[in-house]
C-alpha cells in the first residue's frame, strides 16, 4: 500500500490558482486497469484508487502517512518562473522596441 503526496499543479482550463493551495495524498494503483470486452470501459477493483485526501501543508500528509504506516514518496512541486507584466508596461518609454498595433 503506497501513496503519493504531492500538490496539484494549475489546470490549463483556468487563469486562478484556487485549488493550488492543499496537498494531496492518493495512493498508487495496486493493480492494472482492464478493460471490459462488451462495452470497453476501463475498470479497477481498487478501491483505493478512490480515495484522494487533502492537507493544509505537506507536513501534515507526511505525519499521516506516518501515523497510519503508509509508505508514500514525496513529489516537490515544480514551481513556475513567470514574469507579471501589467498592460501599462507596453507603453512605457524605455522599451527597446517601440510599441505598435
Amino acid at each position: 500500500m503506497a501513496a503519493r503526496i504531492y500538490r496539484p499543479s494549475k489546470t490549463a482550463m483556468q487563469s486562478g490558482k484556487a485549488a493550488c493551495d492543499s496537498w494531496l495524498l492518493e495512493f498508487e494503483p495496486e493493480q492494472p486497469r482492464k478493460v471490459e470486452p462488451l462495452m470497453g470501459y476501463t475498470s479497477s477493483r481498487d478501491m483505493k484508487s478512490q480515495i484522494r485526501l487533502t492537507f493544509a501543508t505537506k507536513e501534515e500528509a507526511i505525519a499521516y502517512a506516518q501515523k497510519n504506516r503508509i509508505d508514500f514518496t514525496v513529489q516537490e512541486p515544480k514551481e513556475t518562473r513567470r514574469r507579471v507584466v501589467s498592460y501599462s508596461e507596453n507603453f512605457r518609454f524605455d522599451r527597446k522596441q517601440p510599441w505598435t498595433h
